[in-house]
């Protein structure tokens, strides 16, 4: 079988692995897994021409190729279908999106923070773009919000994504400076309702836990340091190092981006860096514009953890600064993209990461 190699795919990638050289076989067999199996199945006639206009050939369905793939670091996985990653995708119009939006977040609690949020007992936060507040329902004992001046969470620009970030760093600053021994610090921002906000005006949110940091994040830790025990290298860099060689990875002034190989959920984006660079908050922004614009998506979640703000007993070393992204699907969908795999087994990707890499790549001026 030939692979395109201007644009090869997640079924291709047996193909690719084999093409690597062996050091970079070695180091893939290292942190992942793969298991390829076939599904068939004999469709009656009445279908066939509905298949046909489905998915273009009846042959892509009596003949499907499934590639599984597990971090043998983190134990991550995810299980693509070549069927999947090619299906006719539609999108609604983002302006019809923003005017469903609009109309749901005008009047809503955020529109006037000083009135109808509380503060934390350290105060607010102000920035350029937005404010702080206290939440209401509590992840932990120090949650806030970041409410966006702009009620629209997709008609975001650069300067805001930057001045978002930053109040959230603000406030965790002042937060630690509250309670010296909350350290551990994670920002969240769930666009729309499909992707967990209870609110449709923009807006993140940011924690800062005691005793350890939040268990995903710690899980991943851990994880780190057994792979440098086992191996004698860094986790981070390896990892960044094998999406490169797959195509599916690119650095900007610093910062790693990676189509990730085994998502949560479909076309997430890693992103890594030494520290919360001016550099890392634009390369936020360019992923998240190119989600927006590129790639259609309005509903989204953003995830972004940083190693404590100050000593703790437990080892931090090489633990870089890591945001995830990824894509929630059609925010007026009324069915859930999650279900008994993603919970308990592993997550089904639709999108393709090698497309995604693409899309990512062309965005962020990156050939």
């Amino acid at each position: 079988m030939n692979v395109n190699p201007a644009n090869p795919t997640i079924a291709d990638l047996d193909i690719l692995l084999e093409a690597l050289s062996e050091d970079s076989k070695r180091l893939f067999q290292r942190l992942f897994s793969v298991s390829i199996s076939k599904g068939s199945l004999k469709p009656p006639p009445t279908m066939l021409p509905w298949i046909e206009q489905q998915f273009g050939s009846v042959d892509r369905v009596t003949q499907q190729k499934v590639i599984r793939i597990t971090n043998l670091v983190t134990f991550e996985g995810a299980i693509f279908n070549s069927l999947r990653a090619r299906r006719p995708r539609q999108f609604e119009d983002r302006l019809k999106v923003e005017a469903k939006v609009l109309d749901r977040a005008k009047d809503d609690p955020l529109s006037k923070p000083l009135e109808d949020t509380p503060e934390d007992p350290f105060g607010r936060v102000r920035g350029k773009y937005s404010i702080t507040a206290s939440n209401i329902a509590k992840y932990d004992g120090l949650h806030g919000l970041i409410i966006f001046n702009d009620y629209n969470p997709l008609e975001f620009c650069k300067e805001e994504i930057i001045d978002y970030l930053d109040t959230g760093w603000k406030w965790a600053q002042k937060a630690h400076q509250f309670d010296p021994s909350a350290k551990y610090y994670f920002f969240l921002w769930n666009s729309l309702k499909k992707a967990g906000a209870s609110l449709a005006h923009g807006h993140a949110q940011v924690v800062l836990g005691r005793d350890s940091h939040y268990a995903k994040i710690e899980a991943l830790r851990h994880a780190a340091l057994r792979y440098k025990a086992d191996n004698g290298s860094d986790y981070f860099e390896d990892l960044y190092q094998t999406h490169l060689d797959l195509g599916l990875a690119m650095e900007k002034d610093g910062t790693k981006v990676l189509a990730y190989l085994t998502p949560i959920k479909e076309k997430e984006i890693m992103l890594l860096s030494s520290s919360l660079s001016h550099s890392f908050k634009e390369t936020v922004y360019e992923v998240l514009a190119c989600f927006r614009d590129k790639m259609h998506v309005t509903a989204f979640n953003v995830g972004l953890a940083t190693p404590p703000l100050n000593s703790t007993p437990e080892g931090w070393e090489g633990f870089p600064v890591v945001a995830r992204m990824v894509d929630r699907g059609y925010p007026w969908d009324g069915s859930s993209d999650f279900g008994s795999m993603e919970l308990y087994a592993a997550s089904i990707i639709s999108s393709d990461p090698f497309q995604v890499a693409r899309e990512l790549k062309e965005a962020l001026g990156k050939k």
